[in-house]
């Protein structure tokens, strides 16, 4: 497997952001075997889904403890006065399993993220920070020239040279999890409408992560609150 976490100068520093995802969690499992501190930040905006995603986080982060890993950050950026009634802060209407992938787009995701991101690293210290972006991502905020582009900028107003990192962009889902074989990656949280503090089994991030564990060829541990659909 081709390393990806090989510092780019004397720095061996690393923050991560993280969401619970298998795909930020497997960067995360990966950055440890590699990087003498990395700093796991997750940003809180408020969303429906976060209670369950940060209970499964700290599960994940604690059963792959390393020398490395340093203790998880949590970064607040409330999002109710910018996406006011939406699905992702009240749960109803939740794109479902056969919604296109443009359903769960949260307008300016990215900026937000990594605005706070960035700063957070510039005030410590990090001279990188890196994100889970994979190739099939097809939203504006997602592309090489945006994050070339916002990293220039935000270093710029600081007078930094905090570098945005993003090991995974020309990899699929698929090949991401092939490369979390071995972790505990059934703690790892897709869900976008979790009942009871588990994956719902029939929304849009639920139906991608069967099909992506179906393709990896690996076992689906993830106990579901619903058993799979046809469309899943």
């Amino acid at each position: 497997m081709t390393p990806l976490f090989t510092p780019p100068d004397d720095s061996s520093s690393l923050a991560v952001l993280v969401s619970g995802g298998p795909d930020s969690a497997v960067l995360v499992g990966e950055a440890v075997q590699n990087r003498a501190s990395v700093h796991p930040l997750y940003i809180r905006c408020g969303l429906f889904w976060e209670t369950a995603e940060l209970d499964h986080l700290r599960r994940f982060l604690d059963a792959i403890a390393a020398p490395a890993l340093r203790p998880l950050t949590i970064l607040e950026m409330p999002v109710a006065d910018l996406y006011p009634n939406h699905w992702s802060l009240t749960g109803q209407g939740t794109p479902g399993a056969d919604a296109p992938d443009e359903a769960v787009f949260l307008p300016g995701r990215n900026v937000l993220l990594l605005s706070k991101a960035m700063l957070w690293c510039h005030l410590r210290a990090v001279s990188e920070v890196a994100l889970a972006t994979l190739e099939s991502n097809p939203f504006p905020d997602a592309a090489p020239e945006f994050f070339a582009a916002f990293e220039a900028v935000v270093n710029r107003a600081v007078g930094s040279r905090v570098r945005v990192y993003q090991p995974y962009w020309n990899l699929k889902k698929v090949d991401v999890l092939r490369r979390g074989r071995g972790l505990p990656l059934e703690l790892t949280f897709s869900c976008i409408r979790p009942r009871q503090g588990r994956h719902c089994g029939a929304c849009n991030k639920c139906a991608e992560r069967r099909r992506a564990f179906a393709l990896a060829d690996l076992p689906d541990r993830t106990p579901y609150f619903t058993e799979p659909s046809c469309s899943a």
